[in-house]
């Protein structure tokens, strides 16, 4: 199975954390590593590497210069990197059909292969959107007029790489930037939402998109169904979404001790 990711030097040890939870998640299975960046020491990466390679998978690096994206639009503290998950298909293997972009900051605690093998016919991504009606409707309303039926979370893409070859151009992107700099706030998500929603395929949130943050509101809404037990058992990624996180020194949260069973793991 083929995994994405993108960062730079402050996310390695959250990184490695995400792995980590993957690795032990999904013991029986090997993964192909997909590192995304433009600042990574030789250092860092061949870390990474051995990181990578002690738990039976391997690791490739796809760095990404300066001359790309030089004259596409950026946003006040939003730089090219924002473009990076959107335009992935043309910096990933020709040959490569799908990819599963995760962010750094999530746990994956159960297997992944029943989301990685679904059938995305038509679609270019599946991915979940935080069902709480003020998350959707002020997106509606900020991104009008473009048409939404829900707002999609991008840390946990699933992409079909064959099909985006095909349907996205990357000069739609940079004028929906350029014509929609006032609206902007999360970039690469809105450009996602406002461009694709309709060929996004969704999945639960409570399976693939878990936000720690809102363990009280997933269990009321589900009529008690989605306790802890519920998590642990069914829940694929466990997403620390915000500006809180639980590798920081002061954060609390449901799910603090768990991260920082498998961040022990991770760096010992």
């Amino acid at each position: 199975m083929n995994i994405l990711v993108t960062l730079n030097s402050n996310y390695i040890k959250p990184l490695k954390v995400m792995l980590k939870s993957l690795f032990i998640s999904n013991e029986k299975d090997k993964f192909t590593i997909y590192i995304m960046h433009s600042s990574l020491t030789d250092k860092e990466l061949d870390d990474l590497k051995n990181f990578i390679t002690r738990h039976n998978s391997q690791m490739e690096t796809i760095y990404i210069g300066e001359d790309y994206f030089k004259n596409a639009p950026v946003l006040l503290h939003y730089t090219k990197e924002m473009y990076y998950r959107l335009l992935a298909f043309k910096f990933l293997p020709q040959d490569l059909e799908r990819i599963l972009y995760l962010d750094p900051d999530i746990l994956v605690i159960n297997p992944i292969r029943e989301l990685y093998e679904m059938d995305m016919s038509g679609y270019l991504y599946a991915a979940a959107y935080h069902d709480k009606i003020s998350i959707k409707e002020i997106n509606k309303l900020r991104l009008n007029p473009y048409d939404i039926d829900a707002y999609y979370n991008s840390g946990v893409l699933l992409m079909n790489l064959e099909y985006q070859r095909q349907y996205i151009d990357e000069n739609v992107i940079y004028q929906f930037v350029e014509k929609n700099r006032s609206k902007l706030i999360m970039p690469d998500q809105d450009i996602l939402n406002a461009l694709y929603s309709k060929k996004i395929k969704s999945i639960d949130e409570k399976l693939y998109n878990y936000d720690a943050r809102f363990y009280r509101y997933y269990k009321i809404m589900s009529g008690g169904v989605c306790d802890m037990d519920y998590i642990i058992k069914n829940t694929v990624f466990l997403h620390f979404c915000g500006k809180r996180k639980p590798w920081t020194k002061n954060y609390s949260g449901k799910f603090h001790s768990l991260y920082k069973h498998y961040e022990k793991l991770a760096l010992a």
